[in-house]
C-alpha cells in the first residue's frame, strides 16, 4: 500500500499532468511558492468559489457580498496591528540554510510524541509552547527546540540561529515621485476591506443587524517558508464572511456559524472524519473565541477554515485611526453602538487541495486475464470542471456532426467537452483522470433510433438512453449538489 507521502506526489504530479496546477513561470525555472491554474484548475476553482458563494450570499438574505481593492490606505494595516504584530517566529538552520516557523517545528515535535505514546511529553510541550506564544518568548521558543533535540529536516543537524520576528506583508511604493513615493502593502487578508466598508454597505443596502458581508479574494504574505504544495503559498485566496452581530449575541452566532460552515464541507461528500475542529490555544489580539475545522490532508490534520469571534475591535480601531465613526442606530434598542464580529475565513486553495486529495484514487480493473490500473478523481459531481464528454465513436459516418449537436444542446448549461482523437477506452481514462462524471458515446445506432450510450465515472456502468434524457439525467444527479448547499440556510 503506498504511503501518505507517495500519494502526495502523486496528487501533485496528476495535478500538472492534468491542467489542474502548474509553476508559475515554469520556463523561467518557476517561482517559488507562487502557483497558476490551468484549464481544469481554474474550473474546479470557480465551482468551489460558486459552491460558497451560493451558500453564503444567494440563501442567505441578510448576507451580501463586495469586492474590495488589494490596495488600501496604509494607515489601515496600522490600525488592524498588522504594521506592529503580524510577525512570525523565524529561525534558520546554519547548514541547510532552510528557514522554519519555531513553533511549527514544536508541533511537529510534539506530532511525533504522540504518534508514539508519549502523551506527556507531548502535553507539557504543549503547555510550554502556548506559554511562549502567549508572552512572545522567543527565547523560551528556541530554548523548547534545544531541549527537546528537534533536528533540521533537511540537513538533520541542529545547529540553529537564536528565534526572531519576521513580518508577512509584502510592501512596495505607490506615488510618481521616488522621493515622495508612500510606502504601502499588498493586503495580508481581505477582512479589512469589509470592515472599512461596512457602514457603506450597511447604509446602501439598509441592512440590519445581523447581518453578514463576504468577499472572495487574492492575499499576500511573504511566508517564512511555503511549502505542501497550494496549502502554503505567498499569493492565496481567501472566501471570507464577516457576520456584524449586536454585543453579548457573539458567541450564540460564534456556535452557529461554527455548526454551518461543518456542514458546507460535509456536503461536498469528502468524508466526515476527514474533518475536526482545532481550538486555538493562544488567541489573537482581536479575538475572544476560535476554532479551525481541520482538514486531514496526506501530511495530516491542517486547517482549512477558520472561524473567530473578533469583538468589535476592527471597527474600534478604524474609527480611532479615521476619525470617522463606525456605529449602528439599533432600533429596536433605540441605541448606537459598534457592532461585534463572527468572522468565517475558508483558503480556496486549501479546499481545492482537499478536493483533489480525497478524490484522487487508483482502482485495480480486472479484465479477463489482465489487470489494468484506473487513475480516477472522483469529484464531486458539481464541482467537476468539465460534467458532460461527448465522445463519437469514429471520425467518420455523420457521427462527429451528430456528435456536436448534442453538445450544442448541452453547452449553454453544463461544462462540457468534445473529444474524438484515439479508442473510446483511452478518451474514458482521460475523462476519469479529470473527474468527468458522465461521458456521452455517439455511435452509428444514434443515426438510427437517436439514442446514446451514458456512462457513469464512479461505477463505469454503462446505459443506453434516449438523446432527449441526457439533460434530465444529468441535471438530476447534479442535483444533490445544489440540494447539499442549501444545507447551510
Amino acid at each position: 500500500m503506498a504511503s501518505q507521502e507517495d500519494i502526495f506526489k502523486k496528487v501533485v504530479s496528476h495535478c500538472k499532468e492534468y491542467g489542474f496546477i502548474f509553476q508559475s513561470s515554469e520556463i523561467y525555472d518557476g517561482l517559488s511558492a507562487i502557483y497558476d491554474y490551468g484549464q481544469n484548475g481554474v474550473e474546479l476553482k470557480n465551482n468551489i468559489k460558486n459552491y460558497w458563494w451560493k451558500a453564503m450570499v444567494q440563501f442567505n438574505e441578510n448576507i451580501v457580498g463586495i469586492d474590495s481593492a488589494i490596495f488600501m490606505h496604509p494607515k489601515i494595516w496600522k490600525a488592524s496591528g498588522h504594521v506592529d504584530s503580524f510577525n512570525d517566529p523565524m529561525i534558520d538552520n546554519k547548514d541547510s540554510k532552510k528557514r522554519y516557523r519555531a513553533d511549527d517545528l514544536i508541533e511537529n515535535k510534539i506530532a511525533q510524541y504522540e504518534n508514539k505514546g508519549k502523551t506527556d511529553k507531548a502535553k507539557k510541550l504543549t503547555d510550554d509552547l502556548t506559554k511562549c506564544l502567549q508572552e512572545s518568548d522567543l527565547e523560551g521558543m528556541y530554548n523548547l527546540i534545544v531541549e527537546h533535540e528537534i533536528a533540521c529536516p533537511f540537513s538533520g543537524t541542529r545547529n540553529w540561529t537564536k528565534v526572531r520576528q519576521f513580518n508577512l506583508m509584502f510592501g512596495t511604493q505607490m506615488g510618481s515621485d521616488v522621493e515622495e513615493a508612500e510606502t504601502i502593502y499588498l493586503r495580508p487578508e481581505t477582512a479589512q476591506g469589509i470592515f472599512v466598508n461596512f457602514l457603506n454597505v450597511q447604509k446602501t443596502g439598509r441592512m440590519k443587524i445581523p447581518f453578514g458581508i463576504a468577499q472572495i479574494g487574492k492575499a499576500f504574505r511573504n511566508e517564512i517558508i511555503a511549502r505542501q504544495f497550494i496549502f502554503r503559498m505567498r499569493e492565496f485566496e481567501q472566501m471570507e464572511m464577516q457576520f456584524f452581530v449586536r454585543p453579548g449575541e457573539e458567541m450564540k452566532w460564534f456556535e452557529h456559524w461554527k455548526n454551518e460552515r461543518l456542514k458546507w464541507h460535509l456536503a461536498m461528500g469528502l468524508g466526515e472524519s476527514k474533518y475536526r475542529f482545532h481550538v486555538h490555544e493562544k488567541l489573537a489580539h482581536y479575538a475572544n473565541a476560535a476554532e479551525d475545522i481541520q482538514f486531514e490532508f496526506p501530511f495530516g490534520f491542517k486547517e482549512m477554515e477558520g472561524i473567530h469571534s473578533r469583538t468589535n475591535f476592527d471597527l474600534n480601531q478604524h474609527q480611532q485611526f479615521s476619525g470617522k465613526k463606525l456605529q449602528y442606530f439599533d432600533p429596536e434598542l433605540n441605541q448606537n453602538y459598534v457592532p461585534y464580529v463572527v468572522e468565517t475565513s475558508v483558503g480556496l486553495d486549501r479546499t481545492f487541495l482537499a478536493v483533489m486529495c480525497a478524490s484522487y484514487k487508483e482502482e485495480e480493473i480486472v479484465n479477463g486475464d489482465k489487470t489494468d490500473v484506473r487513475v480516477v478523481l472522483a469529484l464531486p459531481a458539481f464541482l467537476a470542471p468539465v460534467k458532460v464528454a461527448i465522445l463519437p465513436l469514429m471520425k467518420k459516418d455523420g457521427l462527429p456532426e451528430k456528435a456536436r449537436q448534442i453538445m450544442d444542446s448541452l453547452k449553454q448549461e453544463y461544462s462540457c467537452a468534445y473529444d474524438e482523437k484515439d479508442a473510446i477506452g483511452k478518451r474514458y481514462r482521460r475523462n476519469d483522470a479529470i473527474g468527468t462524471p458522465f461521458c456521452i458515446t455517439v455511435d452509428h445506432q444514434t443515426l438510427e433510433d437517436n439514442t446514446v450510450t451514458i456512462r457513469y465515472r464512479d461505477s463505469m456502468q454503462q446505459e443506453r438512453i434516449p438523446i432527449d434524457a441526457i439533460e434530465n439525467i444529468v441535471r438530476e444527479k447534479l442535483k444533490v449538489g445544489v440540494k447539499e448547499v442549501k444545507l447551510v440556510v
